[in-house]
């Protein structure tokens, strides 16, 4: 540990979170206000949370005993990523380390096929699906649903779009692609949705929970590009029944920290569970400066038990566009003319290489008129990596 307990002011609480990566470093700005220790295992000396937090071993969240010895010196474990074995957490929990959330609820952020059989059992809307084996039971499951196209995806390790297939026939090439994966693969019902929403939530051990404004969020490729906070033109009883789905889930499983669960609108007037993250999330950044609260906040105070922080906007709306990488390698170039044109606008880099495609940034913009809201904050985006130069 860089720190030694006795060095820091006394009560000093130490949080651990494993992994490097954006959602860390942009942890780290809310832990600096509230005065708490964060500790960060990451996977290298230069990776995006590293570069921002003082103390930040290096380590493999694989090994038993690296993520033993990162856990001894805090007060409480949480994540930047869902990738630690569940075996791993509930050896931690028998120890009597605080995991936050436990292993119990992770594995259902870990795991696809487990997380659809959990909410078929507390009735949580959801596209039809199955766990599928063979090209037989795609067919079969196709014909149940109503035949293809489907979706396939890989139960573990999928993220941005990797990992998940539109089927359109047992003999699809992206059938033997899917299965070569090597985990099992869960075939779902293609929605024919007309947005995609997220609902974001916070619940503490001892059961205080808040829900965040429902955003509506825009892909490309499977990755996240635009959300806009809160969704326009969202009757208030859906949103209100978005909420309500997303604290039921966290209830149920028993998450500690931030919860999103991302959600398709369907065009027939459902609203069905697509994805679970047990994290602060990609449609959450809106929240840093556009709520009261940001979720990277009430997830600290949430995992030590703090109570939670008003997640009620700030503004009427707030858009927040990804920053992908693309030709411009230096986008601090771009920095002069986005600040200048937009004095209200805000930035963050998150000290990435610029690759493309690559999630390298984003910007946030808020005000009254959506409109003007939603240009300011694309405009920045685009000038940034290089799609327009003025």
């Amino acid at each position: 540990m860089k720190f030694k307990r006795e060095d820091l002011p006394v009560g000093t609480p130490v949080v651990g979170m494993v992994g490097g990566g954006q959602l860390a470093r942009m942890t780290q700005e809310a832990a600096i206000a509230l005065g708490i220790q964060l500790r960060v295992l990451a996977e290298g000396p230069t990776v995006s949370a590293a570069q921002a937090v003082a103390d930040a071993p290096v380590g493999d969240y694989r090994d038993p005993e690296t993520v033993r010895r990162f856990a001894a010196e805090t007060d409480v474990v949480t994540f930047d990523h869902e990738h630690v074995p569940t075996e791993l957490l509930r050896a931690l929990e028998a120890e009597g380390v605080k995991v936050r959330p436990g292993p119990d609820a992770l594995v259902h952020a870990q795991d696809k096929a487990v997380m659809r059989q959990r909410l078929d059992t507390i009735d949580a809307p959801a596209p039809a699906h199955q766990v599928v084996a063979s090209k037989a039971d795609i067919d079969d499951f196709a014909k149940r649903i109503g035949g293809f196209p489907i979706i396939l995806k890989t139960t573990r390790g999928g993220y941005d779009g990797k990992g998940v297939w539109v089927c359109t026939g047992a003999d699809d090439p992206v059938v033997d692609e899917a299965f070569a994966a090597k985990v099992p693969i869960l075939a779902e019902e293609k929605v024919d949705f007309v947005r995609e929403l997220s609902a974001i939530v916070a619940r503490s051990p001892h059961g205080q929970a808040v829900a965040y404004p429902i955003v509506e969020s825009v892909q490309k490729d499977g990755i996240c590009v635009e959300v806009t906070a809160p969704a326009p033109d969202l009757d208030p009883d859906k949103a209100a029944q978005a909420q309500q789905t997303a604290l039921k889930i966290a209830g149920e499983l028993g998450v500690v920290g931030v919860l999103a669960v991302e959600m398709f609108e369907a065009r027939d007037g459902r609203l069905l569970v697509n994805e679970l993250a047990m994290r602060p999330h990609n449609t959450g950044h809106w929240s840093i400066e556009g709520a009261v609260t940001s979720q990277f906040e009430n997830h600290l105070r949430a995992v030590l038990d703090l109570p939670l922080g008003s997640p009620a906007a700030r503004a009427p709306y707030t858009v927040m566009v990804n920053v992908l990488g693309g030709d411009v390698e230096d986008m601090h170039l771009g920095l002069l003319h986005c600040m200048a044109r937009d004095p209200g606008l805000k930035v963050h880099f998150y000290g990435k290489s610029v690759k493309p495609g690559r999630k390298v940034g984003h910007v946030t913009a808020y005000g009254d008129d959506l409109a003007d809201v939603r240009e300011r904050a694309r405009h920045a985006a685009a000038y940034l990596t290089g799609t327009i130069d003025e």
